[in-house]
This record gives C-alpha cells, sequence and structure tokens, in this order.
C-alpha cells in the first residue's frame, strides 16, 4: 500500500504538517461521525497536586480552538483537580480514538475559562447535571450513598424542579463550577501502522514578549 492510499497519508510523508491542532479537532470530528465510540471527547487529564503528587482522571474535553490551540474542560473548580491546577497552573491530556487507531497528547499552561462562556455551556446541560453541580463537593468524602442523594433532592427542591424531566428552571451556575482553558505548548499525534512502524510526530511552541505564542516546530519521533 503507497503512502497516499493510506488513513492519515499526511502524517506518513515528509515534511510534516506545520501545524496540530486543526488535526486534532478533525480527528476528533470523525471519531463522533463514526459512531464507533461512546463519549470519544473523553480525555485522561494528568496535573500534579500541591505536594508534588500526581493524579489523573477521565473528564470530557468540551471545545476545542484549533485556531488558538486551546482545549477546554468544565469541572468543580474546587475538586482535587481544581485544587491541583490551581497549585501548578499546568496539565496534559490524552484523547484515545480506539476505532480509527489514534491517539493525541496535549501539555500546557491552564488558566480559568471566561465566565460568560462558563455560563453559557452550564445553561445548555441536563436539568439533573445542574442540580448535581449544586449538590456535589465533588472530591469530599460523604458518610453514604444516602445521604448524596439527599442533597441532590434538596437542591432540586431549592430550585422548584424535578428530577424526573417533567419540570426545568433557569439554574444559575454555582460559583465553583466553571471552565479551565489548556492552551497547548505541545502537542503529539501517534496513528498505528502495519509492522508496528507507527507514524508518531510531535508539535511545539513557546510564548514570545507580545503575550502570543512562536510558530509551531515539528520533529517526528520513533515509536
Amino acid at each position: 500500500m503507497s503512502d497516499a492510499e493510506l488513513p492519515d497519508a499526511w502524517l506518513a510523508r515528509d515534511p510534516l504538517p506545520e501545524e496540530p491542532c486543526a488535526i486534532v479537532e478533525r480527528w476528533l470530528g470523525e471519531a463522533f461521525e463514526a459512531g464507533l465510540q461512546a463519549n470519544p471527547h473523553a480525555v485522561a487529564l494528568a496535573t500534579v497536586d500541591p505536594d508534588g503528587r500526581p493524579s489523573a482522571r477521565t473528564v470530557l474535553c468540551n471545545r476545542v480552538d484549533a485556531e488558538r490551540g486551546d482545549f477546554v474542560i468544565f469541572t468543580n473548580r474546587e475538586s482535587r483537580k481544581g485544587r491541583a491546577i490551581r497549585a501548578n497552573p499546568r496539565a496534559a491530556i490524552v484523547f484515545h480514538f480506539a476505532p480509527q487507531n489514534r491517539s493525541v497528547r496535549v501539555e500546557g499552561r491552564v488558566a480559568f475559562t471566561p465566565d460568560d462562556e462558563c455560563d453559557a455551556y452550564f445553561a445548555t446541560r441536563p436539568l439533573d447535571a445542574r442540580v448535581g453541580a449544586w449538590a456535589s463537593a465533588q472530591s469530599e468524602p460523604i458518610e453514604s450513598r444516602a445521604a448524596l442523594v439527599e442533597k441532590v433532592h434538596a437542591e432540586a427542591e431549592r430550585f422548584g424542579v424535578t428530577l424526573d424531566g417533567s419540570s426545568d428552571a433557569d439554574i444559575p451556575r454555582p460559583p465553583h463550577w466553571g471552565g479551565f482553558t489548556l492552551t497547548a505548548d505541545v502537542v503529539e499525534l501517534w496513528a498505528s501502522r502495519p509492522a508496528r512502524i507507527h507514524d508518531r510526530a510531535q508539535w511545539s511552541r513557546s510564548p514570545v514578549a507580545d503575550g502570543g505564542w512562536s510558530s509551531w516546530s515539528v520533529r517526528r519521533l520513533q515509536p
């Protein structure tokens, strides 16, 4: 099979593409269109706690801005991952598009997503998710499942809604809930190839004095 006939032929050729984030956006869109995997936008998010302990968990990457190189995750900012990001505002995420035999690694600095974007996204969430955001002190201990359920129902009652889908309300975003924007300075793409001669490429960039970024530089890595 020639390079031109391979999936992701552009990654099999040299020179490699000049920038990676549009490719990530394309891969994500293709994963959704294929419908072969639940939550293609699920990522493993790695952070470092204030005491230096690393931790990872699966979250949803809710938005990719290819032009800026931004990856946005919405969560409880007072959770363990939120506290870690406050203390060490760098993180890494990994997408795994298993049916397409592709993966993406992203590293970068993390900042708060603007409030208007957080408000707009929160308003699109299902009712039970909006109620749950108020009820759960994410990552904190609780004495029983019954106590957690009681907290959720208490918040539903406070907002005058039921959780069976028969009611709705304009529930505001909790002050502790919002987005983190990871702005990539390293992106690595991997695509499976026969005989384990996989394609693996890494792009990197650096901040510049005017607050922008340098151009991406790219290198091919051995798999």
